[in-house]
């Protein structure tokens, strides 16, 4: 096996991190590696903010309910959709705002910020664990983004969209077994009936590797668990729809 796919083969979430800094010359090139990420039409909607000030850090974990490790990993970096650049570059070739503004508000621009955030987050996670680095993203970012954007002055047209925790790991939590590949592979199209029976098959799994972890062993199903957490997570993200108008990605009313 190639050493990239035994890199991604044996990925973990990491949440616990050696006091040991990440050192400038990795950092630079895990930067770059999310920089190579397919994007369309070569627009590069992403931009990343790299945060080591332990203050900030602090900030931002409170803001994204207290999660402690936000605060104790060396370098947190929060990947933003970034579409300033944009309409700096549609005024810069002459297009007019509200060029920019109709532009901006389609709903197919929150759509491609949001893959090009994605993409550009894999492909620093497998950057960084190709350097023996631990990572884990941090959705939660967003359960507060209006304060999000004012601690990292972000713009209007910059979406701040997922965190990523990065340092070198002081845990080692094991591989989570995925989904029978036949639950996400369709041949030509969608199968509803061996999508429900691989689920029924990955529950048994999902609840067998849990109970035997070392850390936070638990007696739970994979639906289980994922019905409970999404029952918690409901509401969190109450401000998204303030978060759209404010940095200019909806209108502010409705069009008609």
């Amino acid at each position: 096996m190639n050493p990239v796919l035994e890199s991604l083969f044996k990925h973990q979430s990491i949440r616990k991190y050696k006091d040991q800094p990440l050192e400038d010359e990795k950092l630079n090139l895990i930067i770059k590696a999310a920089q190579a990420a397919p994007n369309w039409c070569n627009a590069q909607h992403v931009s990343i903010i790299a945060v080591k000030d332990t203050a900030r850090k602090q900030k931002l974990a409170e803001l994204s309910l207290n999660l402690k490790f936000i605060g104790t990993c060396p370098v947190f970096l929060v990947f933003c959709a970034d579409f300033y650049r944009t309409a700096y570059a549609f005024e810069k070739n002459g297009k007019s705002e509200q060029f920019t503004k109709d532009y901006i508000e389609q709903l197919d621009t929150l759509l491609v910020a949001s893959h090009e955030a994605g993409i550009a987050m894999e492909n620093a996670i497998v950057a960084a664990e190709s350097m023996g680095l631990g990572t884990v993203p941090i959705g939660l970012i967003r359960t507060n983004p209006l304060e999000v954007v004012k601690e990292l002055n972000l713009p209007k047209y910059v979406l701040p969209m997922i965190g990523l925790c990065i340092g070198y790991p002081d845990e080692n939590p094991g591989v989570k077994p995925r989904l029978p590949m036949e639950g996400v592979l369709f041949e030509e199209k969608y199968d509803t009936e061996k999508c429900k029976a691989n689920v029924d098959i990955y529950d048994e799994q999902f609840k067998k590797y849990v109970s035997q972890r070392s850390t936070n062993s638990r007696e739970e199903t994979w639906s289980e668990n994922l019905a409970n957490k999404y029952s918690q997570f409901y509401g969190l993200y109450e401000d998204d729809y303030e978060l759209l108008k404010q940095q200019g990605f909806v209108p502010v009313e409705k069009k008609k």
